[in-house]
């Protein structure tokens, strides 16, 4: 449960973030993308279409959705090589934080435990 609430901490705090904001709105722009072309092209539900997206990229594929259209099967082509390395890079920038944010956790708590040096 740690795990979660760190990354989830990462996750906010790398919005103000000036080096990783290029890519939450790499990753939001893309998912935005998929979302809005799979709901036209392929007729899906908004959060189906969403939920397609997020799948794809993240590369899990569970089979549930496919695109039917030979319009849909391409984009979803140049979609997967172009996002894959964008959602890696974005998932990437909030695990360095989050490791960023547990080791300072972790220092100050070693200094607050740590018995006060004697002047010699």
């Amino acid at each position: 449960m740690r795990f979660f609430e760190t990354w989830f901490r990462a996750l906010i705090a790398g919005v103000s973030d000036p080096d990783a904001r290029p890519l939450y709105f790499a990753a939001g722009g893309l998912l935005l993308i998929g979302t809005i072309f799979y709901t036209i092209v392929e007729d899906w539900k908004p959060l189906d279409s969403l939920y397609f997206s997020v799948v794809t990229l993240t590369t899990v594929g569970l089979g549930d959705f496919a695109p039917k259209t030979d319009l849909g099967k391409v984009f979803t082509i140049f979609y997967v090589l172009a996002g894959i390395s964008v959602i890696l890079a974005f998932a990437n920038a909030v695990l360095q934080s989050a490791a960023a944010r547990e080791r300072e956790r972790l220092a100050r708590r070693a200094n607050r435990h740590a018995p006060p040096e004697r002047e010699s």
